[in-house]
C-alpha cells in the first residue's frame, strides 16, 4: 500500500491484491463508486455501490469497526472520492489503484453478466 499525507489526512492507495485479501478477511468495505450500469454488469461479489454522481461524504459509514477502500474502473473516480472524503474530515481514506480493470488483470474473481443468458456469473480474467 502506498501513502500520501495530505494537508487533510491520509490517502491510501491500495493494490488490488491487497483490497482481495483483506476483503476477504473481512478487514474492509469496498465501495464501488462507478455508474449503477457500470455495476449492474460486472462487479466485486460483495462490494456496496455508491455512484460518484450522487455522493456525499457526510453519508459513509465511520471506519470504526471496518475500513472503508473506495474503487471505480480506473481507479480516477475512486481517488477523486476519496480526497472529497479526506476534504470533508476523514483522517485517512483508501482507495484501490488501477480499479476494476487492475482487479480483473490480477485474475480475481467477480460478478460478470453471462451475455448467453444474462444471468450473473462468476468470472475471472484468464492468461
Amino acid at each position: 500500500m502506498d501513502t500520501e499525507k495530505t494537508e487533510n489526512g491520509t490517502l491510501e492507495t491500495w493494490t488490488p491484491e491487497e483490497v482481495s485479501r483483506a476483503f476477504e478477511d473481512r478487514k474492509i468495505v469496498v465501495i464501488d463508486v462507478r455508474t449503477p450500469q457500470e455495476f449492474n454488469v460486472e462487479r466485486i461479489e460483495g462490494a456496496l455501490l455508491a455512484p460518484m454522481q450522487a455522493f456525499h461524504p457526510e453519508h459513509m459509514p465511520a471506519q470504526d469497526g471496518k475500513r472503508i477502500v473506495f474503487h471505480c474502473g480506473s481507479g480516477v473516480r475512486s481517488e477523486k472520492v476519496a480526497r472529497l472524503c479526506l476534504d470533508h474530515g476523514f483522517g485517512r481514506v483508501a482507495h484501490m489503484k488501477g480499479g476494476f480493470g487492475a482487479w480483473k488483470t490480477a485474475g480475481l474473481p467477480y460478478t460478470g453478466t453471462d451475455m448467453a443468458t444474462g444471468a450473473p456469473k462468476t468470472m475471472r480474467k484468464e492468461g
